[in-house]
Formats: structure tokens, C-alpha cells, sequence
């Protein structure tokens, strides 16, 4: 299950991050994803849910406002775990 949000007019699919860490009922992963292929970019962000605690659903109760607030928190994909650090 995923979304979309527009960041400064580009849009971006959100969707839970696969990579599980200890914290999986109290933190979740989400990748922001532009593009395709070669020209894919990927952000990552964790958050801690204020609602469900279940990955899904839980991104289905972000506002938009809040997935915004986190893709500016979110870090390149190099540098994260849950895409492999692949650029």
C-alpha cells in the first residue's frame, strides 16, 4: 500500500520500508520515491506512529501535512539501511 504527495512540484510515492528493525511496533520506516529506473531517487525516514501500530494503516492516518514534515526529515538512500545504502 502506498501514497503520493507533491514536494515542491514533484510527486513522490510513499510506502513502509520493508527493512524491520527492533523497534517494528514503535517505529516504522517510510521510502519516498521519485522516478524510475536509473533516475529513481529514494528518501527514508522513520517515525514513531501516534495511531496504528500497524505499518500500513498507520501511513494511512498521516495527513498530508505530516508525510511533508517527514519527507524533509527523510535522508538520501545511501545512507540508509532500508534500501541497501544503494545510490
Amino acid at each position: 500500500m502506498s501514497r503520493t504527495v507533491t514536494i515542491d512540484n514533484s510527486t513522490w510515492s510513499v510506502a513502509p520500508a520493508g527493512h524491520v528493525t527492533q523497534y517494528f511496533k514503535d517505529e516504522f520506516g517510510l521510502v519516498f520515491t521519485r522516478g524510475t529506473g536509473d533516475d529513481r531517487e529514494e528518501r527514508v525516514v522513520r517515525y514513531s506512529p501516534r495511531g496504528s501500530r500497524h505499518r500500513e494503516f498507520s501511513l494511512q492516518q498521516l495527513s498530508e501535512r505530516q508525510l511533508v514534515d517527514l519527507f524533509h526529515r527523510s535522508q538520501p538512500s545511501w545512507t540508509s539501511p532500508e534500501t541497501e545504502y544503494r545510490r
